[in-house]
């Protein structure tokens, strides 16, 4: 997935006439039924409007803009419908809310006015993770069939309030949300992103800040590269020393670290707090030299190699014919399985360079048994395609541009056989590519991405051949190489993840540059509120702050 290439000619693609027209119809007329710019409550300057309803991110499937716009105040109180994961939902928006507006907003189950948090499970257009947020001069209500759809309503909420919501401090109003309905669902169920803790460790605290950033754009799945050449980051009971001996190092040379149990338990309950499921990675049978320098007996020699903390890829591989090898793989499958509730489980399966294909084709075989033996769906990198995936196992297709016909020809005859798919193309779906020639973080081996090539193209038909009902979704993926704190994630996510996350979850009708540009301008004053490093990308127009 990293080798060094060099970089190919950008290309750019003609944006969508229909869904150009379907965002700009709704920022023009969103205004209607909103209040007009108003002086402060101060006699300072004047207000400005309210945020037109479709100027978010992720576009929304529908917009329906009108009526009187809501205003929160000191006497606005939360309303949710019975107790719960919902009235969770309610707790979490009053403590989004609070700091900036310093009103109560006390959480309550009584009838009336204010914002409302509303369970429906009759209503079957809204599907698992969708909602329809109604505003009007009384209320804000957001109805979901579940307590996963309130929470995306809530997001789209804090979108539609001015930026110094997010602030942890008392902040100006007015707090007005435009009047009107969004009624909203996901493109793809699949919605993820990846933070690779091996190459460089980062600690639970770095991955809650991720976590939340991804939670505000509708993800609702984090992807954990749990373990390479440079460090183990999972402790193992039965196999202590990939932990203690194999996580004490990380790329350049530095300190390393890894998640206890209890550590990589706290951050599957903060993800599913976010209503996001983590899918945990031990990469197989190659990128194992942690594990190989901690026990010799995984080595075909008997022979630990030294640790490693350079960058290079495709030298190391579990001994495929040795029987502990199995052991080792059954111990740590079955001890992850045990400590996370979601449904996948990540074998990689890349770059397996130093192994033989029949040894990789029965490897994996192996692997995947033994996956589903502790009730996971298996989920691999596209070169699991090139062995038998097993019925229900989901590819991830990271190639790009110079990704040879035949590979791609193989990913495609498994999707048309079942196998589902997620993507995350290297030269638009890696985060960790540079932005251009300038910029000081990340890599160059799939070509530089700026801004607009992350999310000028459609999943649907990215992949020649794939039937558009094979792509179970997108997946925007970050490797850490060169990345060692929140600050350089940030600087490398920001603004390309928005993109990703609006790929996976908006209708293909709204996808358009030019109206997604000045949609994702508008957040820049929002990173700031909320202290995200963003890259100020040349090809946006940026928001003033």
């Amino acid at each position: 997935m990293r080798l060094v290439r060099l970089h190919r000619t950008q290309r750019t693609t003609l944006p969508r006439l229909l869904g150009s027209l379907l965002l700009v119809t709704a920022a023009g007329i969103s205004g209607v039924g909103a209040a007009a710019e108003r002086p402060a409550a101060d006699g300072g300057p004047a207000a400005a409007p309210p945020r037109p309803l479709g100027q978010i991110v992720p576009a929304p499937a529908e917009v329906e803009p009108g009526g009187s716009p809501y205003t929160i105040t000191a006497g606005t109180r939360i309303r949710v419908d019975g107790p719960g994961e919902a009235r969770k939902v309610g707790d979490y928006l009053a403590g989004v809310l609070r700091p900036s507006t310093g009103y109560p907003l006390p959480v309550t189950g009584d009838g009336g006015n204010g914002i409302r948090l509303r369970v429906d499970p009759r209503d079957g257009e809204l599907g698992a993770e969708g909602y329809r947020l109604r505003v009007s001069r009384g209320s804000v209500t957001i109805t979901a069939r579940g307590p996963a759809g309130l929470f995306h309503g809530v997001q789209t909420l804090r979108q539609l309030l001015p930026a110094d919501v997010e602030r942890r401090s008392p902040q100006k109003g007015p707090w007005t949300v435009a009047g009107g309905t969004v009624t909203d669902t996901p493109r793809y169920a699949y919605r993820s992103a990846m933070l690779d803790v091996s190459r460089h460790f980062f600690s639970v605290a770095e991955v809650k800040r991720y976590i939340d950033q991804l939670a505000l754009y509708k993800m609702n799945k984090l992807h954990l590269h749990l373990s390479d050449d440079q460090g183990w980051r999972i402790a193992i009971d039965s196999w202590p020393r990939l932990a203690t001996y194999g996580g004490q190092t990380e790329v350049g040379g530095g300190p390393g670290g890894y998640y206890t149990k209890s550590d990589y338990r706290e951050i599957v309950r903060y993800a599913a707090s976010r209503y996001l499921e983590v899918v945990p990675e031990i990469d197989l049978p190659g990128h194992t030299n942690a594990a190989l320098a901690s026990y010799a007996e995984l080595n075909c020699d008997g022979v630990a190699p030294p640790p490693y903390t350079g960058t290079e890829v495709g030298f190391s591989s579990l001994c495929v014919p040795k029987a502990v090898t199995y052991d080792f793989v059954d111990d740590v499958v079955r001890e992850i399985a045990a400590l996370t509730p979601g449904r996948y489980l990540h074998i990689g399966g890349d770059e397996a360079h130093s192994t033989s294909h029949e040894d990789y084709v029965a490897f994996m075989d192996k692997a995947q048994a033994i996956v589903g033996r502790y009730g996971k769906t298996v989920v691999g990198w596209h070169q699991l395609t090139g062995g038998t995936p097993v019925k229900g196992a989901v590819a991830q297709y990271w190639g790009y541009d110079e990704t040879g016909a035949a590979e791609r020809a193989q990913v495609a005859a498994a999707a048309v056989n079942g196998t589902k798919l997620v993507l995350s193309p290297a030269d638009r779906g890696y985060l960790d590519m540079k932005y251009d020639k300038d910029t000081e973080l990340g890599l160059a081996w799939a070509g530089y991405v700026p801004v607009r090539r992350s999310y000028d193209w459609d999943p649907a038909t990215y992949l020649a051949d794939v039937p558009a009902d094979a792509v179970l979704g997108v997946e925007a993926a970050l490797w850490s190489e060169t990345l060692t704190d929140s600050d350089e994630i940030e600087q490398m996510a920001f603004p390309r993840l928005p993109g990703i996350a609006e790929l996976g979850w908006s209708p293909e009708a709204t996808h358009d540059w030019d109206t997604y540009k000045v949609r994702l301008g508008a957040q820049g004053p929002r990173f700031s509120a909320l202290g995200i490093h963003y890259y100020r990308a040349p090809q946006v127009p940026w928001a003033a702050e």
